[in-house]
């Protein structure tokens, strides 16, 4: 059974997402969303008081999506190096399947003010952690030599951030270009061997 307050919260949502996505944060207006959504101003303003609380809203959003995408795809993995990898396609289906929200997330957040950029920081920190327990793990197993894996799992979120923000402002390359070269790179990085690489090059396809 629907919950209305949720149905409405999420028309206002993808609303928001659309507007934001359109005309950036600045200028667009509490009045678009409300048009956008088929709502109200006043059911707008009872679950978000204001803007920039839709905003931040969007941000938990798409964070905790593509959260509950990645853990099941890791968990199906036995190893780091295959948890890694198949996280990296994780994040570039889901930002091309949700395109208008990666805009939102990666691209309209910055730059907007600490509150901003401290939501910002606080979700980069939260996958830079996932990696790197996987990359602790291929350690482990001896898959990779030992490295400073909080620094690699930087070194990797910097790298995704700067290819997917390059594609979401021009459309290219595409998730589907990027992927193979990034995963080869990425996969270099940490010291997985030619032969790994290729293996998870045919079972790992965008």
């Amino acid at each position: 059974m629907n919950n209305p307050q949720t149905d409405t919260q999420q028309k206002i949502l993808d609303a928001a997402i659309d507007v934001f996505a359109e005309k950036g944060y600045h200028d667009a207006r509490v009045d678009e969303i409300v048009d956008v959504s088929k709502t109200s101003k006043g059911a707008v303003y009872f679950y978000f008081p204001s803007k920039q609380d839709i905003f931040l809203a969007i941000v938990d959003k798409f964070a905790r999506m593509l959260e509950e995408r990645l853990k099941p795809a890791i968990s199906q993995e036995a190893h780091g190096v295959e948890r890694v990898s198949i996280a990296l396609q994780v994040c570039l289906k889901t930002f091309e399947q949700y395109r208008s929200l990666a805009k939102v997330f990666l691209v309209q957040a910055a730059g907007l003010g600490v509150v901003f950029e401290d939501k910002q920081i606080e979700i980069h920190n939260r996958f830079a952690r996932l990696i790197r327990q996987q990359l602790d793990v291929a350690v482990a197993e001896g898959d990779i030599p030992p490295i400073d894996t909080e620094v690699a799992a930087y070194v990797w979120m910097g790298a995704i951030y700067d290819m997917v923000i390059r594609w979401v402002r021009t459309g290219q390359p595409e998730p589907s270009r990027i992927f193979p070269t990034l995963q080869v790179m990425l996969l270099r990085s940490i010291g997985v061997s030619e032969e790994r690489i290729q293996a998870l090059r045919v079972t790992t396809p965008i």
